[in-house]
């Protein structure tokens, strides 16, 4: 699984080379693909689930939450290659449950000119209940989603990889409509003698608008809200769906030295019609530094031959 993801990153990337050379033309924000870039981070990062019920006197609220939230970990890129390696040690707080519980999340976005798709994969296993009178324990449960998102930025001055990494930098304060369509699909799995798997499929659009607050030359804070919604399909039973998506960034940036603290919150909740309703929320929250240096000759060497050969 490591090795694929190596892979995936590394030939995600590559499309979005052809966005660079804008980039660095663009007043409004400045690149730095020709550097490499080292960070370490602290991710608490999950895929919660809630059942909703009307049936009785009083509306009944059960959530399912991953034991595995907390991840720590290491990331380097440098033009087309970007590789991040990190694990959830059972010693962080949040982290739950027993050695068997995992929590594995790979995301990953590429560009073309306006154009911005992202990559969602998502496995948990190892769940709690939560409610107002009981916890308990579902180690077997597990989920596994995948899917993304297609959006289009309509602002060529502003600069969404400054919300999402560290590879630009918005130079002056922007901000654009961004409409985008999602699709996700999510294998839902208690494990349990009286269960079977469910299948969910989730279709949206959502408009939404994201602008970046230059305070100072190294100081900005990034947010975006989207509303949209669509339908919902749980093993063949259609529902409307509503979504809303938040996004928070504070950076402190300098050519070399980098820090940010960023939220990222997608939500997905079905329409009030359908009981029992299973709302889903995906949730990040990660803090990184990290430090930006001139190519080894070598490594730069090495890369020009293969990006002369294969015109990358």
């Amino acid at each position: 699984m490591r090795l694929a993801l190596i892979y995936a990153t590394f030939f995600i990337n590559i499309f979005g080379c052809f966005a660079q050379n804008d980039s660095l033309q663009n007043p409004y924000f400045k690149s730095y693909n020709d550097k490499i870039t080292a960070s370490i981070y602290y991710l608490d990062t999950s895929n919660s689930f809630q059942i909703a019920s009307d049936n009785t006197d009083t509306k009944t609220y059960v959530n399912l939450i991953p034991n595995r939230r907390e991840q720590i970990g290491f990331t380097l890129n440098y033009k087309i290659i970007d590789i991040t390696i990190g694990f959830a040690p059972k010693f962080l707080s949040q982290n739950k449950g027993d050695s068997h519980s995992k929590n594995f999340n790979f995301n990953t976005r590429f560009y073309l000119k306006k154009w911005m798709q992202s990559f969602t994969f998502i496995n948990q296993k190892g769940f709690y209940i939560s409610d107002d009178n009981i916890i308990a324990q579902l180690p077997r449960m597990r989920t596994t989603k995948i899917g993304g998102s297609t959006s289009y930025v309509f602002n060529e001055k502003f600069s969404f990889r400054t919300l999402v990494s560290q590879n630009e930098w918005q130079t002056k304060s922007s901000g654009s409509f961004i409409p985008t369509f999602s699709f996700y699909y999510t294998n839902l799995d208690l494990n349990t003698p009286d269960s079977s798997p469910g299948d969910i499929y989730v279709i949206t659009l959502a408009p939404s608008y994201f602008y970046n607050f230059v305070i100072s030359d190294r100081i900005l804070i990034g947010a975006g809200l989207a509303l949209g919604g669509g339908l919902n399909i749980i093993d063949k039973e259609t529902s409307a769906l509503y979504q809303a998506d938040f996004n928070l960034k504070l950076a402190y940036n300098k050519d070399r030295f980098f820090g940010f603290a960023s939220l990222n919150t997608i939500g997905f909740a079905q329409d009030d019609k359908v009981d029992p309703r299973l709302n889903d929320n995906i949730s990040t929250l990660k803090l990184s530094i990290g430090y930006r240096f001139d190519p080894p000759k070598k490594v730069k060497e090495v890369y020009d031959k293969v990006n002369e050969k294969i015109g990358l």
